[in-house]
């Protein structure tokens, strides 16, 4: 190999003397194989070299030079250096269209006067209103087909329904004392002693019998003469020891006869300073007995009522 063709390098390696390749200290090559041209490197330069991107899904060192792919448009598309992915195109246009819609849907949200206007508060209440009403109505729908059975049910519904109305009818009448009524109960003999049988000491055993599960009375006096105490019975104070029940006189020894529990009623009468304590410091007795079947016979008479009426 002759000087005039290579140049030695202060390395000693071969390098080729040319335009392309500047010399080195003292005139010598640079001695790097892969060194860059020194006029890419200068400020100066005339042209400058166009960014490049890296192609994704390619190669490591395959690029996109952008300034030459849009310099060179005859090119041919396949080319891995200009194609533009379509994947992105697709992932651009979807994001665009997510946007948008977000932006609709904000902008929708905040121009609603109801929405913005409603509280946390007031979203409950509405919530709690409608799971009421909604078991308010299951309730009516439940009673309606309770009475669309029972109306079906046909002669057997109105024969149970006469039934009941009689049994009502039969209670109220005892309670209002226009029928008479038998049971068990207790006999309630009042005797007089040194002071006689007060209306007041009357009052109290009618009162302790009804607070005891009373559920009809009757007051019979010496002549036999007897009253039904209901609701608007009064006792009044007659001459010579007698009572005026009901505006009706009647004399001594007085007789009520209950019915109800026997027991529970013993118990009311015999409470300390009840009754018959009441009696016994009068100087007077009480006396109490079982029956097994009292009756009460005496009847009063139906009360007209002049301002009450039934609520429709």
């Amino acid at each position: 190999m002759s000087s005039d063709e290579h140049t030695e390098t202060g390395t000693g390696w071969p390098q080729p003397a040319g335009p392309g390749r500047p010399a080195g200290p003292a005139g010598e090559p640079d001695p790097r194989p892969e060194a860059p041209d020194p006029d890419e490197l200068s400020p100066l330069a005339p042209e400058r070299s166009e960014p490049s991107v890296v192609e994704p899904g390619g190669d490591e060192g395959a690029t996109v030079d952008l300034g030459r792919a849009a310099g060179s448009g005859g090119s041919s598309a396949g080319s891995p250096r200009r194609r533009v992915s379509s994947a992105g195109v697709m992932i651009a246009a979807l994001l665009a269209l997510l946007g948008f819609t977000l932006v609709v849907q904000l902008k929708s949200t905040s121009t609603d006067p109801t929405v913005a206007a409603t509280r946390q508060e007031d979203l409950v209440r509405i919530l709690y209103d409608l799971n009421s009403r909604e078991v308010r109505l299951r309730q009516d729908i439940a009673a309606l087909e309770e009475s669309q059975r029972q109306l079906r049910s046909g002669e057997q519904g109105r024969q149970a329904a006469l039934e009941e109305a009689r049994r009502r009818a039969d209670e109220l009448g005892i309670l209002a004392g226009t029928l008479p009524a038998t049971g068990p109960g207790l006999a309630v003999r009042f005797e007089a002693g040194e002071k006689p049988i007060s209306a007041s000491r009357v009052l109290d055993a009618v009162q302790e019998l009804r607070g005891a599960g009373a559920e009809a009375m009757q007051i019979s006096g010496g002549d036999r003469a007897s009253v039904r105490i209901i609701a608007s019975t009064f006792f009044l104070q007659g001459e010579n020891g007698s009572l005026v029940v009901d505006g009706r006189r009647l004399t001594g020894p007085f007789t009520i006869t209950v019915i109800g529990d026997p027991a529970t009623m013993r118990t009311a009468l015999n409470i300390p300073g009840g009754v018959v304590a009441s009696v016994t410091g009068d100087g007077g007795k009480l006396i109490v007995e079982d029956r097994e079947a009292a009756e009460v016979s005496a009847l009063h008479a139906p009360i007209k009522l002049e301002h009450a009426r039934p609520v429709s």
